[in-house]
């Protein structure tokens, strides 16, 4: 059978400048320079304060990868060096001899070393040039291309957002990033298992195709067996590939989350006695109507409630199974069905799609080419070929995987950001759009769609981001518009919108240093976008009222990127089944910053977690300008009697309506406003409740309300696993939070963003494992609502 073993151990880092005096730092593997830097104390976490600055001549070093093993000759015909991923210009030495050269992140490599190894010690050394020197090498051989930023990452084949983007830092890393080892097999091997799961009515079909690498010209048997079927075939002298075809009597489905259940079968595929490949798969069949963009699975229209993925972190190796699993709880927490591998990133790791098919959380999968025109000439054009047929049919058995997408942006791009002219009739990526990687997954995944990329209305001759057609971009909200608008809005499927806010105090506490004020030089390195925190207080709008010191401006734009948010998917859910669904920009951030992200570098649920968690539940109740709005998502009928009431801020009641709902599966009511409407806006509000949903309205923005001083009685007491703070509210209380992260760094609370009419009691559970003062629980800053009281600037109960 085939052995492999892993060269992890003995490796050190050396950079190969004189410019640079660092020698022989035992380095890990797989790992990167900047991870091995910082676990020798070499240089400063790069996440906290500005240090981010004073690293990037990492990235424009060259540096070697060394190490020696010990080997004996074993009784196989070959041996293999195996590299499942170079991070990313690499020459491969053994024993003096040159093995070969990359020049891709998203790619595995082989070599044959069997005639160089020699019993006993064995030198290896991996050598990577500057990522930075080799695109802009080919920056100028091959002219450039427009895109956002100056940086030259599509000249090169790796991780766009390792050289900075709005949201992330500049850290353009460096090394073995992927297992490395020696693999030894005889007579022949599995070199590509692709199969095809699909259903032919209650059956299922798995079509394996096998593609084998021979050492003789003997006959192979290739076996395949899944859910107790076995098929078997025999490869002839000189045969290389196979196919086999199993037919599985009704075999349980696999579901999204929500639809069903996630059942896998165990497919085995092997050359017996020689060697074996395992993988898990599910039966289910997915379509894309582009008129509509709908995405059906199993026959069944997904209503997509979704997020934008970008890589967890800057080094991807700190991001293991148990990271992915807690932001996939955060997703799944969310009521998040769907994740979107945004295309400025990488091909996630096996645990990413392992934990998506197990979960029934939805991926849909970008190409990797992101916000700018891409030339097709070589030697890119071979590497994009060759990196998206080995990631194709790595995931083509994933269940999970829904739909691949060309690219991000750059179809619009090149229609409406003036690049025509910079381009001058230069390449720009529409052939790899238009015509390689659509016949790509035609070839090797024809069980799943396609689309050119996002946002793209259909057709090239179409207005890429016109909201009548397939996907769109919602971008002028953020960048120049209330959030409002909106509203205005009537699109087909949106993936991607979003608001900034910033990250949890305590993940900003411990990213800087200095002060913490939001025009502080240091908070503002951990603002990456243009003017972005101008635009958090001009978001602020109409609706919250302008801050006053760090605490005011953390809570009120935490606060209103949870508001914005919440109105646009409200909006867009409200206008089922024309709208399809909306993908939010993003979950996660990969570092300490402000962001359009729910959960911030260090993990922590900001408050748009919770608004997400309220807004994409399955059944939402909204109140839209006076009037009740109900989205039934889920796939039972929604009965019960809706109450409707309207009452001053003191609590009175004014009016009260009893409307009977019978809400089909998947339906849209939208109610009349109240008869009896408000005589004095701004001092009245609107409860709408059914069954547990409740929402709570004011009858115009906070600013003009005659919001009364937060009056309220509040207590914290130690339970199991945390505290109970029990609010009882005296007056009105405005989105009422709770942010016990400033007291200690593990304490999250399990809801936010309460309206409480006088006489009614929240109570919020705290878990953490420090010991809190109970008293600063229910203070500010720690507890907080838009209508507190204040005295000469100061929160007072």
């Amino acid at each position: 059978m085939t052995a492999f073993r892993a060269l992890h151990d003995g490796w050190t880092l050396t950079a190969v400048s004189q410019d640079v005096q660092i020698a022989d730092v035992p380095a890990a593997v797989p790992g990167c320079v900047h991870t091995d830097l910082l676990a020798a104390g070499l240089v400063d976490d790069p996440y906290l304060d500005d240090n981010e600055t004073r690293l990037a001549w990492i990235g424009r070093t060259v540096w070697e990868y060394r190490t020696t093993f010990t080997w004996t000759a074993d009784p196989h015909d070959r041996t293999d060096l195996v590299c499942r991923g170079l991070d990313t210009v690499a020459t491969v030495t053994l024993n003096g001899t040159r093995l070969g050269s990359t020049a891709n992140q998203h790619r595995s490599y082989r070599f044959p070393v069997r005639h160089l190894l020699q019993e006993g010690a064995n030198t290896l050394t991996v050598r990577f040039d500057s990522a930075y020197a080799y695109a802009e090498a080919l920056q100028a051989a091959l002219g450039d291309r427009p895109g956002p930023y100056t940086e030259p990452y599509p000249f090169i084949r790796k991780t766009a957002c390792n050289f900075g983007w709005d949201w992330g830092p500049t850290l353009v890393t460096a090394g073995i990033w992927k297992p490395i080892g020696l693999e030894s097999w005889s007579g022949a091997r599995l070199a590509e298992v692709r199969p095809e799961v699909t259903l032919d009515g209650p059956d299922g079909h798995v079509r394996v195709h096998v593609r084998v690498e021979r050492a003789d010209e003997r006959p192979v048997t290739v076996r395949a067996t899944v859910a107790g079927v076995t098929g078997e075939t025999v490869l002839a002298p000189g045969a290389r590939t196979a196919r086999l075809d199993l037919h599985v009597p009704a075999p349980d489905r696999w579901h999204p989350r929500g639809h069903g259940a996630q059942t896998r079968y165990d497919l085995a595929v092997d050359l017996p006695g020689q060697d074996s490949w395992n993988a898990r798969i599910g039966f289910r069949e997915v379509a894309l109507d582009p008129e509509t963009f709908t995405l059906s699975v199993n026959g069944t229209p997904v209503e997509v409630r979704g997020a934008n993925w970008i890589p967890d972190d800057a080094f991807p190796t700190r991001v293991t199974r148990a990271r992915l699993a807690d932001r996939f709880d955060q997703a799944l927490g969310a009521n998040i069905n769907l994740l979107r591998v945004w295309a400025g990133g990488m091909y996630e790791s096996e645990d990413f799609y392992d934990l998506a098919d197990e979960l029934g959380l939805l991926v849909w999968q970008d190409f990797l080419f992101a916000c700018a025109a891409y030339p097709e000439e070589e030697p890119i054009r071979s590497e994009v070929e060759a990196e998206a047929r080995e990631n194709i049919a790595r995931l083509v058995h994933r269940p999970s995987l829904v739909l691949w997408c060309g690219n991000n942006e750059n179809i619009e791009g090149h229609a409406d950001w003036d690049w025509q002219d910079a381009l001058a009739g230069r390449s720009w990526g529409a052939a790899y759009y238009y015509d390689l990687l659509p016949r790509l997954v035609a070839e090797l995944d024809p069980t799943r769609p396609y689309w050119p990329g996002t946002p793209y209305s259909g057709r090239p001759d179409l207005p890429p981001n016109d909201p009548a057609e397939g996907t769109v971009h919602i971008w002028d909200v953020w960048n120049r518009e209330d959030y409002t608008r909106y509203g205005a809005y009537a699109p087909r499927f949106v993936a991607e919108f979003g608001f900034q806010g910033p990250p949890a105090h305590a993940t900003l506490r411990r990213a800087v240093g200095g002060e913490l004020h939001q025009d502080a030089p240091l908070v503002l390195h951990h603002q990456k976008a243009a003017d972005g925190n101008a635009k958090l207080l001009r978001g602020l709008g109409a609706h919250l009222p302008q801050p006053s010191g760090y605490d005011d401006w953390h809570y009120l734009t935490q606060l209103n990127q949870a508001r914005a948010i919440t109105y646009g998917i409200e909006h867009f859910r409200a206008l089922a089944p024309h709208c399809r669904g909306t993908i939010v920009w993003q979950l996660n951030d990969c570092w300490p910053v402000t962001s359009w992200a729910a959960v911030d570098g260090d993990g922590r649920r900001k408050p748009l977690w919770y608004a997400l968690r309220r807004v994409y539940a399955d059944r939402l109740l909204a109140v839209r300008d006076g009037r009740a709005v109900l989205v039934n998502g889920a796939a039972e009928r929604w009965k019960g009697e809706l109450s409707v009431t309207r009452h001053r801020f003191d609590g009175t009641l004014l009016a009260e309506e009893i409307h009977a709902v019978d809400l089909d599966a998947h339906g849209v009511l939208r109610l009349p406003a109240m008869a009896d409407g408000p005589a004095d806006p701004a001092r009245e509000l609107l409860v709408a409740s059914i069954d547990s949903h409740r929402t709570v309205a004011l009858c115009t923005e906070d600013l003009e309300a005659a919001l009364p001083e937060a009056g309220f009685d509040a207590r914290a007491e130690p339970v199991d696993g945390g505290y109970r703070v029990t609010v009882t509210a005296r007056t009105l209380l405005r989105e009422l939070a709770l942010f016990p992260d400033r007291l200690a760094a593990d304490a999250w609370v399990d809801d936010m963003m309460l309206t409480l009419l006088p006489g009614e009691q929240a109570v919020l559970h705290v878990t953490t494992d420090a010991v809190l003062d109970p008293a600063a629980l229910v203070s500010a800053p720690v507890l907080r609502c838009v209508n507190e009281r204040r005295a000469g600037g100061a929160w007072q109960r």
